[in-house]
């Protein structure tokens, strides 16, 4: 795995196993930096830092054994969390730091059920943020299984507890697609990274960095969140709008200066593109593309089996969705067909000629065979008429 980039005027320092992290402009004095790039921590210092704030930053905190933040730090420190991807690390990272400042004083061996559910997650539920309380559920179970392993548990006192029901990043309307592709003609850099999205499914992680010749190639990539690799084709649609870019450098979307975006910068230019093209829908979001794509495909009539390998997903049942999804709205389409041809085919039960009345005969209450027969013949005929006509 390629380091991470660092800011400028950092310096990574690596004794004994361990990257320590300082800034120093020129000859100037060398400030300490927390030892995690990629935590609020560390940006904060070097802002401070880049401000003229040349003061040594006090050492962080320990946490005191056996508990939670002492937890973050041993499970940052195990080979389930140092070999994950960059763009995985990341949002690991930032909700374990999140643990860590909210809840780093409790004990682990505290934790059961209902002091998980009242302290930690009901806080976050009666604030509405059901997206924060269910990755924090996700995270808070990572960092119990590592409990477990390091002996420092006996038992999962997260199994029982609901998980949180956040919203479901959607996939676009046809209106949508429409608004934006009005407003963004082919040969923009805001239609390309839309074609990239929307024709091979990549998220925001991905996209930023897709090079000319991985499209050259086939579309072909990996995903930086799950290490999975994607061999698609490119279709006519994402063909026409590659054309149509001029070629500076490796990477089909770079920034103004020649260099990559990065995954905020990126999704901050997509944001900008959407509201541009009129779109209000705050729950339009660059990464429902790619579920456009999934449901583009179901469509089509894919398989799940190909939708997986297009979208790079690690189970069947990912992809199952969508076809799930698509034979939902067949049928519904299937039945409305099936019952308008039923309708034109229907012969009327009641006599059309007399609307429904039979001409009695003297002395009798109730028609004869005959009669029946009679004006259901006409009724047939009638109908033969109409529908020729």
């Amino acid at each position: 795995m390629m380091p991470r980039k660092l800011p400028p005027h950092v310096e990574r320092n690596r004794v004994k196993g361990k990257n320590y992290f300082s800034f120093r402009i020129g000859k100037g004095p060398r400030i300490r930096l927390p030892d995690d790039p990629t935590t609020q921590e560390f940006r904060d210092a070097y802002a401070a830092a880049m401000a003229g704030d040349t003061k040594e930053r006090p050492s962080p905190k320990k946490d005191k054994p056996g508990t939670i933040g002492a937890l973050v730090t041993s499970y940052k420190a195990s080979a389930a969390y140092t070999g994950l991807g960059d763009g995985s690390k990341a949002g690991y990272t930032s909700r374990l730091e999140q643990i860590r400042k909210d809840h780093g004083h409790r004990a682990v061996a505290g934790l059961t059920q209902d002091r998980i559910q009242e302290f930690i997650l009901d806080p976050l539920l009666k604030k509405k943020h059901k997206g924060a309380a269910l990755d924090t559920l996700k995270k808070l179970r990572i960092l119990i299984r590592h409990a477990i392993a390091k002996k420092w548990l006996k038992a999962d006192a997260s199994i029982g507890i609901s998980r949180p029901q956040g919203k479901e990043i959607r996939a676009w309307t046809d209106a949508e697609m429409a608004a934006f592709e009005t407003r963004w003609p082919i040969g923009t850099k805001q239609r390309t990274a839309y074609a990239l999205m929307l024709n091979m499914g990549t998220a925001r992680i991905d996209t930023h960095t897709i090079t000319w010749s991985q499209v050259d190639n086939g579309a072909c990539y990996r995903r930086r969140k799950t290490g999975v690799a994607v061999d698609m084709a490119v279709s006519e649609d994402l063909q026409r709008a590659l054309a149509a870019m001029p070629r500076k450098g490796d990477y089909v979307l770079p920034t103004e200066w020649g260099k990559t975006f990065t995954v905020d910068g990126f999704s901050g230019f997509m944001r900008d593109a959407i509201s541009a093209a009129g779109i209000k829908d705050l729950t339009c979001r660059p990464h429902g593309l790619r579920k456009t794509l999934g449901r583009m495909l179901a469509d089509a009539g894919c398989s799940a089996h190909d939708i997986m390998a297009a979208l790079g997903h690690k189970t069947l049942a990912e992809a199952e969705r969508y076809t799930r999804e698509a034979d939902r709205r067949r049928g519904g389409k299937r039945a409305v067909a099936s019952l308008n041809e039923h309708r034109k085919s229907k012969i009327p039960q009641t006599p059309l000629l007399r609307l429904g009345k039979i001409e009695k005969s003297e002395g009798k209450t109730t028609p004869s065979h005959a009669q029946w027969r009679s004006l259901a013949e006409s009724n047939r005929s009638l109908h033969r008429e109409r529908v020729a006509s």
